[in-house]
């Protein structure tokens, strides 16, 4: 009932919907960022991230390295060969974000848009996305790791070992 006075109790119309109990309560987090957990130079910054984030759960961090990660829901349809590819992150509402726009979502979430904010400027955002492609594209050899290719049958035929 949504009334104490009782001349309005008896009215249908003040009565609760029965759906109404049912509360959505939206995501704790405001950025899912995937990223790859075997990846040295990666997981140092994951590591600032999370300090940064000091528990609050503001950047819910998954480690696309682990086995369960292709059986996982809501990763924005990225598979672990797309994710390996470039850094992804995902909004609460399922926008996907890829390469720097993730970095400058994370640090922005994290107090520390300043960082990246020089990204979105015209004429150095297509600098900073073509010098984050190269990074993307050398960082398995840069990082002493094998191929993509390598990588993915390794994990197809569960030989990969994330660590």
């Amino acid at each position: 009932m949504l009334t104490d006075d009782p001349q309005l109790a008896g009215d249908s119309q003040c009565q609760p919907h029965p759906a109404a109990s049912i509360l959505v309560t939206p995501a704790p987090w405001q950025i899912k960022l995937l990223y790859d957990g075997a990846c040295p130079l990666c997981l140092r910054e994951v590591d600032f991230l999370q300090r940064r984030d000091r528990g609050r759960g503001l950047v819910a961090f998954v480690d696309i390295t682990t086995p369960d990660y292709a059986l996982e829901e809501a990763k924005g349809g990225i598979d672990f060969a797309t994710a390996m590819g470039r850094i992804h992150g995902i909004l609460p509402d399922g926008t996907v974000l890829v390469g720097v726009p993730v970095f400058r979502q994370v640090y922005e979430i994290l107090g520390l848009g300043w960082v990246y904010a020089i990204t979105a400027w015209p004429l150095i955002g297509p600098l900073a996305d073509w010098i984050y492609s190269l990074w993307a594209d050398w960082r398995l050899v840069l990082t002493g790791r094998p191929p993509l290719r390598t990588i993915l049958a390794q994990r197809q035929s569960g030989s990969f070992c994330a660590k």
